[in-house]
């Protein structure tokens, strides 16, 4: 026999295989799919997530939060309002069509255009091809989280979405909550393509076979995802062997999954944030800055997260998680049922009112559970709730139209920084510039959005901190809404499917990397 790799071991190799290890296929259940294929039309953890299978950012986070380049080589500071990114030569796009530079501008400029996406976009003022391979992002002012902002530039396939599709329709419009040509066809460069998808019901990869990414030890042949909103339901199926990757897992669930027999649990501290919004404009009550105050104080964070969620999560004052720039030690939980009535008593409604409150089943834990709770305690200050819950897909078209008086939402920061949560959940709403996107709460204050504007700038992490940190309290003052808690992530998984390496605190696991044994 003669030495060296066979032709057969050699294409292995070539394939990112190692040998003791063969190609799988496996199923993951999640509480809810994405909406679209379109990655510029939702901004959303699924949508995300289906990003980093199907498309690849220009660099992604790691699990400590640092940088790791991806179609970006490499990138250099030319000047205060200039960074240079040098792309990764030799990657195809599912297409087969040749990923540039023209990839790159064609997609920062439809994000800018993207309602969901153009706040986050707001300061990069230019996309500029320098060559083939190289591109500059130039801001309007210094601006401090260009790095943070690449990770969500997915480059798109910008020959294949060009043009029109067979109704005439340009394949590059953006519907939100829509049928457009890219919420329904795709072509990334990603380590998988999409093979089949029924909306709400399964949708199939398969491994793409030119993936640039051959330092990848991943070898995940084909998976499929698999909604299952109900939490019970998600974890048997893991439990006996039905797929074998779940998320996230109920508090109730988490011994179960741990004491598995051919299963194992891993979790991490969460930074996304759950708070309840008060829509000014659909409730003349809410427009007294004391009713919102009895609500807030009405409201009992720190039960919720040791009796509904079991501990798992950390009770909320405000938007920043420890950590973050403007996280504020002074913001605590502010329970105090008494307040609350002697606040509602002052403002004139002592007798109370009713209120409409609409909240997402199975997209955050214990969704349904938290949103009943808080309806239970708001009866105690004389409001009574009409609490509608609905899944996902119904859920964020109803959130979309601000109708409810009370709308929970869940927020993980799109840059790992607290000036995110307030350009979209707190800012004023505007269309032009896309600032304050899923604020329904029809909440405005021009002194604290033009601090964080102002602290967009400054490049002294101490006095950005503090502007911030300033900026949390004048909020919470102002009770602009209710914080819950964040919600801390849980993973289940077969023992065999090595999990710990790929998932994040960004809830987006990392699956092109999963290695996968017998």
């Amino acid at each position: 026999m003669k030495k060296g790799l066979s032709k057969i071991a050699m294409a292995l190799f070539a394939a990112g295989l190692a040998f003791n290890v063969s190609a799988a296929d496996i199923k993951v259940a999640v509480a809810s799919d994405p909406t679209s294929l379109d990655p510029q039309e939702q901004l959303s953890g699924q949508t995300l997530e289906m990003s980093h299978l199907v498309f690849d950012p220009l660099m992604r986070y790691t699990q400590d939060l640092q940088f790791e380049p991806r179609l970006a080589e490499k990138f250099e500071r030319i000047d205060d309002k200039t960074v240079r990114f040098h792309l990764r030569k030799g990657v195809k796009f599912h297409s087969g069509n040749d990923f540039t530079a023209d990839d790159v501008v064609w997609t920062v400029n439809r994000l800018k255009e993207s309602v969901d996406f153009k706040a986050i976009f707001d300061p990069i003022a230019e996309v500029k091809k320098v060559d083939d391979y190289t591109v500059d992002l130039i801001t309007a002012k210094p601006f401090p989280l260009v790095l943070q902002t690449v990770t969500y530039i997915f480059p798109m396939d910008s020959k294949f979405y060009t043009g029109k599709d067979e109704n005439g329709k340009d394949k590059a419009e953006i519907v939100k909550n829509g049928s457009s040509y890219a919420s329904t066809h795709v072509s990334g460069t990603g380590p998988f393509s999409v093979k089949f998808r029924e909306q709400g019901v399964k949708l199939e990869y398969t491994r793409n076979a030119n993936y640039w990414d051959k330092a990848s030890k991943g070898n995940v042949q084909n998976l499929t995802l698999v909604p299952i909103k109900e939490d019970a339901t998600r974890v048997a199926a893991l439990l006996g062997g039905d797929v074998d990757v779940i998320y996230p897992v109920a508090p109730n669930d988490l011994e179960r999954v741990q004491k598995g027999k051919d299963t194992q649990l891993v979790t991490l501290s969460g930074t996304r944030a759950i708070i309840i919004e008060l829509n000014q404009a659909t409730n003349p009550a809410l427009k007294d800055k004391r009713v919102r105050q009895a609500i807030n104080y009405a409201i009992n964070q720190v039960g919720i997260v040791e009796k509904i969620n079991k501990g798992f999560g950390t009770p909320a004052g405000q938007l920043s998680p420890k950590g973050y720039a403007g996280h504020n030690d002074a913001l605590v939980p502010q329970y105090d049922l008494t307040k609350a009535k002697a606040l509602m008593k002052e403002a004139g409604y002592e007798q109370g009112f009713k209120m409409s409150f609409i909240s997402p089943a199975a997209r955050y834990v214990n969704d349904v559970k938290i949103a009943q709770a808080v309806s239970a305690m708001l009866s105690k200050i004389n409001i009574k709730v009409d609490l509608k819950t609905m899944p996902v897909a119904q859920y964020w078209p109803e959130f979309d139209k601000c109708a409810a008086d009370m709308q929970l939402i869940g927020w993980h920061s799109d840059t790992e920084d607290t000036a995110n949560f307030f350009e979209f959940l707190t800012f004023t709403k505007s269309a032009e510039t896309g600032m304050g996107q899923y604020n329904c709460g029809g909440y405005a204050n021009a002194e604290a959005d033009k601090m964080v504007m102002e602290a967009n700038t400054e490049t002294d992490p101490a006095k950005r901190s503090a502007m911030l940190q300033k900026v949390e309290a004048m909020l919470i003052d102002d009770a602009a809404y209710v914080p819950l808690h964040w919600e801390n992530l849980a993973y289940g998984a077969k023992k065999n499917a090595d999990i710990k390496p790929i998932v994040n605190v960004m809830n987006f696991p990392y699956f092109g990397d999963l290695v996968v044994g017998k």
